[in-house]
């Protein structure tokens, strides 16, 4: 026999209820919920829910009993080699059990456990077979409702969520502690596709074969989230003159091909597909994740890039550096702001003269001219005597001008492309409706976890995280 083929031990009995097949349990339970079924079609009382709890309950143990039997079973073929280096371990001994809650309660294994001289550490290698961690005391499957749970709602609702509707019971602060270390485990993942994309060695990079031209938008914009910086220590600060920073920026984008862009019948915009990205990992941070992601969507096979945002400089620079052949435009709506700016300034409280003055030259950028735009306004500037109200209307003039070849808004509507970023704006906002409620206060660890678990979740990686999901076809928010 080759030396390294691995004999499994013969499989052991560690409770006596197991000496029935799973057969005989699928009979005797196949005969109960035949009553339970005819208790309810004589029910009055009673809809589809009742039959429905009641048929999930009595099933319930004879699934974690397959569960208990097949991770058993898989426990006792792994071979004592080392699931790191691959070595083959020493000073193997058996009967190490391990108990954990799996998707249909409480299931208890019993495993080996050796020690591997290159690494110098006791491993029990079914541990990694079944998806287990050194510290999850949850099954995968366990581990994935925590994590998409805990990205979409607070965990003291999650947890609640989880047991009503599943039955599994994971206390708030271990739903809390196993979802941020999904979402670290998410953030290393993340960090390796987005250095695969950037050099071309995966195939996630370009998906399809590219039939027609086509371009690629890309959108970019901040919000802001509420952290314990210096948490108990606000008094000290202040007395010190110091003010704690609670509020730091989300960096945030959204990317997708034109032709994804469409309409619903009732005629809403709408994006059949697009990419997501949100970090708290600064600028930096969102140009390497922004340009994977838009490299995993198509980038590099587009035939033409536009960048669409509200003005800030940051955008503009991480456009030049990332994006460096990509068209650039200021959202029309941002513009349309500086223009009522203007008009303040002029018209003061005066909301029929500002509105009659404004409304013109608004259409006028959108479906005429930026330039005519500007001329119009410089001829204002000139005629306005020195003061406060021409300083205001010169700081719009002068910002204006300097956006004066992002501001193509006729041609871009001809093209039918985007003239704002509302793609990114709602995708801010998606994001804030989780992570700026009433009271939430984050660690930037722990905020850019979740991020990370929701955007795995929204560009459809999900499966890259946890690969018995593949078996689901999970719904896209």
């Amino acid at each position: 026999m080759n030396a390294t083929c691995y004999v499994p031990k013969p499989s052991v009995c560690h409770h006596t209820e197991k000496s029935e097949s799973l057969a005989v349990r699928a009979a005797r339970l196949a005969e109960s919920l035949e009553r339970e079924v005819r208790n309810f079609i004589v029910a009055a009382d009673q809809n589809l829910g009742d039959i429905e709890v009641q048929i999930e309950r009595q099933s319930r143990e004879l699934q974690r009993q397959a569960t208990e039997k097949a991770a058993q079973s898989k426990a006792e073929l792994t071979p004592p080699i080392c699931p790191v280096c691959k070595g083959k371990l020493s000073r193997v001994s058996e009967g190490h059990g391990r108990s954990f809650e799996s998707r249909f309660g409480t299931i208890r294994v019993m495993r080996e456990r050796g020690y591997c001289k290159r690494c110098g550490k006791w491993r029990f290698p079914a541990d990694v077979a079944l998806g287990l961690e050194e510290s999850a005391g949850y099954s995968p499957r366990v581990q994935e409702m925590t994590a998409l749970l805990a990205s979409k709602m607070p965990v003291a609702e999650a947890s609640a969520v989880l047991e009503h509707l599943t039955g599994v019971k994971v206390p708030r602060a271990s739903l809390d502690r196993e979802a941020k270390r999904q979402g670290q485990r998410a953030r290393r993942l993340r960090a390796q596709l987005d250095e695969q994309a950037c050099v071309g060695t995966t195939r996630m990079v370009q998906t399809e074969m590219v039939l027609e031209p086509y371009q690629m938008i890309i959108q970019m914009d901040t919000w802001n989230i509420r952290e314990r910086d210096d948490w108990g220590q606000t008094q000290k600060l202040r007395r010190l003159g110091q003010e704690p920073e609670r509020w730091h920026w989300v960096y945030t984008g959204t990317c997708f091909r034109l032709d994804q862009r469409g309409r619903s019948a009732g005629g809403r915009p709408v994006i059949s597909e697009r990419g997501f990205v949100a970090t708290r990992e600064g600028i930096d941070g969102l140009r390497e994740q922004l340009h994977g992601e838009a490299m995993r969507r198509g980038l590099g096979q587009a035939a033409a890039a536009l960048v669409i945002a509200d003005g800030a400089v940051w955008i503009w620079r991480l456009a030049d550096d990332r994006f460096g052949q990509a068209r650039q435009r200021l959202d029309y709506y941002h513009a349309v702001q500086h223009l009522a700016a203007v008009a303040e300034a002029l018209f003061g409280e005066d909301k029929a003269k500002l509105k009659g003055w404004l409304r013109p030259l608004a259409k006028q950028l959108k479906d005429q001219s930026a330039i005519k735009v500007m001329e119009r306004l410089e001829e204002i500037l000139e005629g306005l005597p020195k003061g406060a109200k021409a300083e205001a209307v010169a700081k719009e003039v002068n910002y204006l001008k300097e956006h004066k070849d992002r501001m193509d808004y006729r041609a871009a509507q001809r093209r039918g492309e985007p003239i704002g970023s509302g793609a990114v704006e709602s995708t801010c906002r998606q994001n804030q409706c989780r992570f700026k409620r009433p009271g939430q206060y984050w660690s930037h660890q722990g905020d850019e976890a979740l991020l990370c678990l929701e955007t795995f979740w929204r560009n459809q990686r999900w499966s890259l995280l946890f690969p018995h999901s593949r078996q689901i076809d999970p719904s896209k928010n």
